[in-house]
């Protein structure tokens, strides 16, 4: 039996519940084009591996969250994986602090100076997809910690 390689893109609400399935480094060149060119609060995404195996909850182990600038040429990455905990790109000196992005209109708030040039979050996602996966390694990472607040809305519709 093949391994579904693909990745599980969520960004508008239509998708909460269904998907944008990404099977080649083209599909991921038409998603980061239609984060800049679609709705303002539509320029992050969700995105999770059919590869990765699951808990034994049947949850994902991970996900990676991507958003993109329009106005800047740049992108930030933010991803949560066993094998790493919670991991984001590393910005160049001087990158934007309190950068925060939009999936389906939900807030993405991403670590200080986390933002990176396009192309390399192009390809950082592509590598993702083609390695079933697996941390990029065309990227710089830095840990960062995530503040435990309580979920007050669900963006991806799960029943209660």
């Amino acid at each position: 039996m093949a391994t579904d390689n693909r990745l599980e893109a969520r960004y508008r609400r239509t998708d909460m519940q269904n998907p944008v399935l990404l099977s080649t480094s083209g599909d991921v060149d038409c998603l980061i084009d239609a984060l800049l060119t679609g709705p303002a609060l539509h320029d992050a995404v969700h995105i999770l591996s059919r590869a990765r195996s699951r808990m034994s909850a049947g949850f994902p182990d991970h996900e990676l969250y991507v958003g993109v600038s329009r106005d800047f040429n740049v992108g930030a990455l933010a991803l949560t994986a066993p094998e790493v905990g919670h991991i984001a790109s590393v910005g160049a000196p001087g990158s934007r602090s309190g950068v925060a992005y939009h999936v389906a209109e939900h807030w993405t708030e991403f670590p200080d100076n986390s933002e990176i040039p396009l192309d390399l979050v192009r390809e950082a996602v592509k590598e993702f997809l083609h390695s079933g996966g697996s941390i990029p390694t065309c990227v710089e990472w830095k840990r960062f910690e995530i503040a435990d607040e309580g979920v007050e809305d669900d963006p991806w519709g799960s029943p209660s």
